[in-house]
């Protein structure tokens, strides 16, 4: 049928201006075939380039990304507390976090880890995977001493080198990323991106706010803050006296580590459980107790 309507055009067109005819019909079918061409290249790229986008969002997040994911983190914790401005007391509590990272395997990160105490009488505590630590009044109220200050520490600073909140993170980026890959198609992969990384943030806030980290997580911290003390001369057992008192000072409370951790109970149990040998025979220190009552008098007063 092709044949036989060619030999029409052909015989309906004198010969002079078939050949110019002929090469615009041409032209005109190129140009339609390019604009296609060129549509279906467009989508291509956009795709190929947000999913190497994605690609390289789920490799190991950098020291650098980890720093900047945890300070939005912290950013936003700060929308819901107000810092507690004391000095001194703010010093001693950095001063007991070096004396623990120096002893960690992570004695190092990108900015360095940070305590600040928050302005509130919950009892709670955070950490984010920028280094940032915050403490409440409250559970400050829960220690003793030195040593179950550093018991608090020690726990948040375990929730930090375990990474658990960027392995929260990773999870639910892996579950919605074919979704995003495919709407690359209409938005831009930067755009798509900036998503994602909003989303991490939520995810933390989510994971260590409200929904708190798994009871699996909350005892590995722990087994992590019993083994970090004992190796930087703190006395392991005083995370027991300091479990025993947030059960006591928490009794009924819906908030802070009652509703996100479990219970002072369990983790007391499981503390016992990770007690090595050595560890009960490191006894707190009249110095460390005596610098812990000089500095507790005044942030009381």
């Amino acid at each position: 049928m092709f044949i036989a309507l060619l030999f029409i055009f052909v015989s309906s067109v004198p010969a002079a201006g078939f050949a110019s005819k002929f090469s615009s019909l041409k032209e005109r079918l190129d140009a339609a075939g390019k604009r296609t061409e060129s549509k279906i290249d467009l989508k291509t790229d956009t795709i190929r380039t947000a999913g190497k986008s994605f690609s390289k969002a789920f490799e190991e997040i950098s020291p650098e990304n980890e720093y900047y994911i945890g300070r939005s983190v912290a950013a936003t914790i700060l929308t819901n507390y107000k810092t507690y401005k004391n000095e001194k007391l703010e010093q001693y509590l950095n001063s007991i976090c070096q004396a623990l990272v120096i002893n960690s395997d992570v004695p190092e990160i990108y900015n360095g880890y940070h305590v600040k105490v928050l302005d509130s009488e919950e009892i709670n505590a955070f950490a984010t995977s920028g280094g940032h630590i915050f403490i409440t009044r409250g559970l400050i109220s829960c220690t003793t001493n030195e040593d179950s200050l550093a018991a608090v520490i020690a726990h948040e600073l375990g929730h930090i080198q375990l990474k658990h909140g960027l392995k929260a993170i990773k999870n639910d980026r892996f579950m919605t990323a074919t979704k995003q890959t495919v709407n690359a198609v209409t938005k831009s992969p930067s755009k798509i991106q900036a998503e994602v990384m909003d989303g991490m943030v939520n995810d933390v806030m989510t994971q260590m706010v409200n929904n708190g980290y798994s009871q699996k997580q909350e005892y590995e911290a722990d087994a992590f803050a019993v083994h970090l003390m004992e190796v930087s001369g703190y006395a392991p057992s005083e995370m027991i006296t300091m479990l025993e008192l947030i059960e006591k000072n928490q009794k009924n409370s819906k908030i802070g580590l009652a509703k996100t951790h479990p219970s002072p109970k369990s983790r007391i149990t499981n503390v016992k459980a990770n007690m090595g040998k050595n560890a009960y025979s490191i006894k707190v220190s009249d110095v460390r107790t005596s610098r812990y009552n000089k500095i507790m008098s005044t942030y009381a007063s």
